[in-house]
């Protein structure tokens, strides 16, 4: 299996092969298992949790059952992305930019797996989802 040095040594011509599809591969599948178990057992304490006891100790299992559903909701979002990128890959899409085509980066995929937009696309996404948000506060 190739490492992330061998990945980055690679020719950039080599961009999207065989060897680095399936590092990106093995590495989405790995995340998709843990994540997939870490929400399993969050599923499971929001259904054990109980509100027994009296106004502060439900005013805190409050607080903690609200904490475990937002934790439950972003790895269900990050689950979703994991396999959108798995799809990605199986049909050659996955490491080019959603919105210019052109290649995401290693770099920028070691370091977000499931990016779908490049660096320069990014910014300028959240660039006007601050213009956006900046005119919604005026």
């Amino acid at each position: 299996m190739t490492d992330e040095t061998q990945l980055l040594a690679m020719p950039a011509a080599d961009y999207m092969n065989e060897a680095q599809l399936a590092f990106f591969q093995h590495r989405l599948e790995r995340e998709r298992e843990t994540l997939a178990a870490a929400l399993e057992e969050t599923r499971a304490i929001i259904v054990d949790s109980r509100g027994d006891g009296d106004d502060a100790d439900l005013a805190a299992n409050e607080e903690t059952l609200s904490l475990l559903l937002r934790q439950a909701d972003r790895e269900t979002r990050l689950l979703r992305k994991i396999e959108a990128a798995l799809k990605r890959i199986e049909s050659g899409d996955y490491g080019f930019c959603d919105e210019t085509g052109q290649p995401i980066g290693l770099k920028r995929l070691l370091l977000r797996p499931t990016a779908t937009l490049c660096l320069e696309a990014k910014e300028r996404q959240e660039q006007r989802e601050h213009h956006y948000a900046k005119r919604r506060s005026a």
